[in-house]
């Protein structure tokens, strides 16, 4: 497994963790107060991870401002969605439909990156969304707008993944970092002064901090997998979070999932787990499947054989011979 593909996995399951706390608001906060008290303490993680040579005036030194902004909007209303369907529909079903994103990822890694995606990856694909399916069941389980919302979402991220491939190589962390902290405190903060402002419990409090850190980590986390792999190489790594779904939803909000839906996380499991592996990966292990040619013939196998012996033979008695003059 390749270093960008590990941050991507690690960044997904910070994610996870903030998923489940923004489930135990249980609704009783605005999507806007929520956005807006996890994006200001997201600011911390950035604060604390800052290397001695960065320096914070290079948070305001933009190469492509218009794909900054971008990623901005496409991240704020992202969370929105996100944070709408985890307090309105279950963890499994979000997730489920989160899922989608890698296959936007690679359509859109093909249309706008100019990325070549090998042909063996559109069936993985087709396989996650046949998975999608199985698991939320349209036309014989009710769906919501939270289900909508999960949907959303899923393009949003698309989207950032896509953006921040282009924008890693050349803007710096603090400066991605900054923008998207920006747009996430002043769209909250506008939101809010329209909807409505309620004072959080100290309960509340913590857990929105605790889900800001988590999400800051997990935002630096990916960042800095972006800079390592392709987009269509890190989005795959999202479908651990459905283990981490299952396993929380089920430990803190008693919602446990069917049989058809296991199916389908086994579907989506093996599909997302053989799109991780790289192309190099792959052709290895095809190759290591490969048998000598059904037209051989013995004499032609022995020859072969015996061809791989000598030089080796050649090989042990010339160490021997190094051996024995340097024992001299």
């Amino acid at each position: 497994m390749s270093r960008g593909v590990f941050l991507a996995i690690l960044a997904y399951g910070l994610f996870s963790c903030a998923d489940a706390l923004i489930k135990a608001t249980g609704g009783d906060l605005s999507v806007f107060e929520v956005g807006f008290f996890t994006g200001l303490f997201a600011i911390l993680p950035a604060v604390l991870s800052k290397r001695r040579d960065e320096r914070w005036r290079e948070a305001l030194h933009f190469s492509n401002p218009l794909l900054l902004n971008l990623r901005g909007i496409s991240g704020v209303l992202g969370s929105a969605c996100v944070i709408y369907a985890f307090t309105h529909i279950p963890l499994a079903d979000v997730y489920a439909l989160a899922f989608l994103a890698p296959m936007f990822v690679v359509v859109f890694s093909a249309i706008l990156l100019k990325e070549a995606i090998p042909r063996r990856r559109w069936p993985l694909l087709f396989l996650s969304f046949l998975g999608v399916l199985i698991i939320v069941r349209p036309g014989f389980r009710d769906l919501q707008l939270g289900h909508l919302a999960a949907l959303a979402c899923a393009l949003f991220t698309a989207s950032n993944t896509i953006l921040l491939r282009s924008l890693a190589p050349t803007e710096h962390r603090l400066g991605i970092f900054a923008v998207v902290t920006t747009y996430a405190l002043t769209i909250n903060s506008i939101g809010m002064l329209v909807w409505g402002f309620e004072l959080p419990s100290p309960m509340q409090f913590a857990i929105l901090m605790t889900i800001g850190i988590l999400g800051g980590l997990g935002h630096l986390t990916f960042i800095s997998a972006t800079k390592f792999v392709e987009a269509n190489q890190v989005a795959p790594a999202q479908y651990t979070q459905m283990i981490w779904a299952i396993a929380l939803g089920a430990a803190f909000y008693g919602e446990y999932v069917d049989l058809p839906a296991v199916f389908g996380i086994a579907v989506l499991a093996i599909a997302g787990l053989l799109n991780v592996l790289s192309d190099k990966q792959i052709d290895r292990f095809l190759a290591s499947r490969k048998r000598p040619p059904a037209y051989a013939s013995p004499g032609q196998s022995n020859a072969v054989g015996s061809a791989k012996v000598v030089p080796q033979l050649n090989r042990q008695a010339s160490d021997q011979s190094d051996a024995a003059r340097r024992a001299a």
